[in-house]
């Protein structure tokens, strides 16, 4: 592959990356610094890293860069605003703030479920990745990602109903 092709692909998948960021509560400006970091880093040891977990390993710096900085922020005594689910539909002042109060709710939800499934539920119905493509970016298979999947649904569906609490 040519560096140009490279460098292409590179910023495809900081893309994604900073969605993913975002999805999880990251200020827009804080996921662009993650990413940038994190591609810098990438490139600095590519030579290094397995080819074929090269995409997993971006994803896990830059998931672990944004909780050392959520750690820091906590430390210092910021409040971190988590951004709203981005929900499709309508744009009314009435329906935006609609769409935050569940946004919110859904938030508080996810919160209560392990990160392994809030970070597999918000991937696949936030951010529309296929089991495929999320397998590739956690460097699992598909079959553990649709397992997975399943398990995260059937304990969000608990917590919402009130079945349990964890």
């Amino acid at each position: 592959m040519n560096n140009d092709a490279f460098i292409r692909q590179l910023l495809g998948k900081g893309t994604t990356i900073k969605r993913y960021l975002i999805r999880i509560g990251a200020r827009p400006p804080d996921a662009e610094e993650i990413v940038q970091d994190t591609l810098l880093q990438g490139l600095a040891y590519v030579e290094s890293i397995d080819p074929e977990k090269f995409t997993s390993w971006l994803f896990k710096v830059a998931t672990n860069k944004y909780y050392d900085l959520y750690r820091k922020e906590i430390k210092r005594g910021k409040n971190i605003p988590i951004e709203t689910v981005s929900l499709r539909g309508e744009h009314s002042p009435e329906d935006d703030y609609l769409r935050k109060e569940k946004s919110r709710e859904i938030r508080a939800l996810l919160d209560q479920i392990p990160h392994k499934y809030k970070q597999l539920l918000i991937m696949k119905y936030e951010m529309d990745l296929t089991y495929d493509e999320i397998g590739r970016l956690l460097n699992v298979k598909t079959e553990r990602i649709k397992t997975e999947l399943y398990r995260a649904r059937k304990v969000f569906k608990k917590i919402v109903e009130g079945d349990i609490r964890i």
